[in-house]
């Protein structure tokens, strides 16, 4: 349930999930509203409390945000703010998860909330909803720093999207942590030789081991300190004159030294990613008596980060990359080829008649033609990149491509879709768009592929419906 707390501007009210008749009053700019959920109990609380700062014009909109939410059982405490002051001001003196944003929205440009929130310093995860957020519009965003882009009519995805932003904040916050942790004086290496959660080992000019700690033995699989100090590890990194400066930092360097992240081979020979940090230590006359160094095993949240990112990048129904995934490609590839000045190739496909083949055979047989579209994107090279930009709409990106060539490949990909040997039959039209010839940048680049694509489904629907006249006629 919703309920309001304590503000002194206009008495917005709730009666449980339905808000009192706004339609004919615009939502005051000061003060901001604050809306809370009602703090969960027993296993429907599940999340963990969201802190979430709305930009946006319309309660109702607002509302159905908090509703979705609601349904999986999110606790949530939400600000309201209209105006870009109003923003700064919240931003300067409160602690917020997410950030969620109306586009577009009076009094604000394209992506000033997205401005404001990096002038703030804060790590704040952004979200964009709005009505009708064109394509063009929705990569812009992304590439400038937005974590998504959700459709209104789409709301149910905003809970998965902010599952994942939540879960890569998590990790990068417990990066920067374990960073911070590894930054220690000599004394507090000495405190962490007991630590069983950092390996510790103090090795002479040669790089040989004198001492290693428990975690340490525990951590590259031998069965005790003998045996790991009789084995010859770290000699590489203390011998190699460049490898020993980036682990302990140049000579005379004051302040911190940023650790470094290397593989190495356990006793049994499978491989863990270690970061590791290093510090020299000097006798009672200064003089330079052995190097102590700290390592801690990342292997798993590496692959914990790799795994986040995959799913982030991943349309979770194909397999392809997702259009987060796909602007992030147009904006590298752009910037590849302003260097080497050589094309490259954006294709754009829509399955003809999604809704008629779902309408006629189900739903799941729906599913299943986007997943045999998604099959024939299969072949591509390693280096092109096939995504799903839409609900029924797909692009290729064929990097060092011209016109000619991008033209072949999408009418390969036209042939093997209409003769997968699987029913029912499917189609697609396509629209091409080559860089710098159609465009400099994602949004002229997607409009003109946009409108071939369209042009030719359009011309497809001439011939049917001028078939359809024939045969009446008949």
């Amino acid at each position: 349930m919703l309920r309001t707390e304590t503000f002194t501007g206009p008495a917005w009210q709730w009666e449980g999930l339905a808000p009192v008749n706004f339609s004919s009053a615009p939502m005051a700019s000061t003060p901001p509203a604050r809306l809370k959920r009602d703090a969960l109990s027993g296993s429907e609380g599940r999340h963990p409390p969201l802190h979430i700062l709305f930009v946006h014009s319309h309660i109702a909109e607002v509302e159905r945000c908090l509703k979705v939410l609601d349904k999986l059982h999110f606790t949530v405490s939400a600000e309201v703010v209209v105006t870009p002051d109003e923003f700064t001001e919240r931003l300067g003196r409160g602690a917020y998860d997410l950030v969620i944003a109306e586009h577009p929205s009076p009094n604000w440009q394209e992506t000033q909330a997205l401005e404001l929130l990096h002038l703030s310093n804060k790590q704040i995860p952004l979200i964009f909803v709005g009505s009708a957020l064109q394509r063009e519009t929705v990569a812009d965003f992304i590439t400038k720093g937005a974590y998504d882009c959700i459709e209104m009519d789409h709301i149910g995805h905003l809970p998965v999207a902010i599952h994942r932003a939540l879960d890569e904040k998590a990790l990068r916050d417990d990066r920067d942590r374990a960073e911070n942790g590894l930054r220690h004086s000599e004394a507090r290496y000495r405190a962490l030789a007991g630590n069983l959660s950092y390996g510790i080992c103090r090795c002479g000019l040669d790089g040989k081991f004198l001492e290693v700690n428990e975690a340490m033995v525990k951590m590259l699989g031998y069965a005790s300190k003998q045996e790991l100090l009789a084995v010859d590890l770290v000699s590489a990194l203390i011998q190699d004159a460049d490898k020993r400066a980036q682990l302990l930092g140049q000579s005379g360097q004051q302040g911190l030294v940023d650790p470094i992240e290397i593989e190495c081979k356990r006793k049994d020979g499978t491989t863990l990613k270690i970061r590791v940090s290093g510090q020299e230590v000097r006798g009672e006359r200064g003089e330079l008596d052995a190097y102590e160094v700290i390592t801690e095993d990342v292997t798993k949240q590496r692959q914990l980060e790799d795994h986040l990112r995959q799913q982030a990048a991943r349309d979770p129904l194909t397999g392809l990359a997702n259009y987060r995934r796909l602007a992030e490609v147009l904006d590298m590839e752009i910037k590849r080829s302003e260097r080497t000045a050589r094309e490259f190739a954006l294709l754009l496909f829509d399955l003809d008649g999604l809704k008629q083949i779902n309408d006629r055979h189900g739903h799941l047989i729906g599913s299943h033609a986007l997943c045999r579209v998604a099959d024939a994107l299969s072949f591509c090279r390693d280096i092109d990149t096939a995504a799903r930009y839409g609900g029924d709409e797909f692009a290729v990106v064929l990097p060092e491509t011209g016109a000619e060539a991008a033209n072949q490949v999408a009418q390969r990909i036209c042939d093997g879709i209409a003769n997968d040997g699987m029913g029912p039959l499917l189609s697609v039209s396509i629209g091409v768009a080559v860089y710098p010839h159609d465009g400099e940048r994602i949004e002229a680049l997607l409009r003109k592929a946009d409108v071939a694509m369209y042009a030719m489904k359009a011309k497809k629907r001439e011939l049917l419906d001028a078939g359809q006249s024939v045969d009446s006629q008949t």
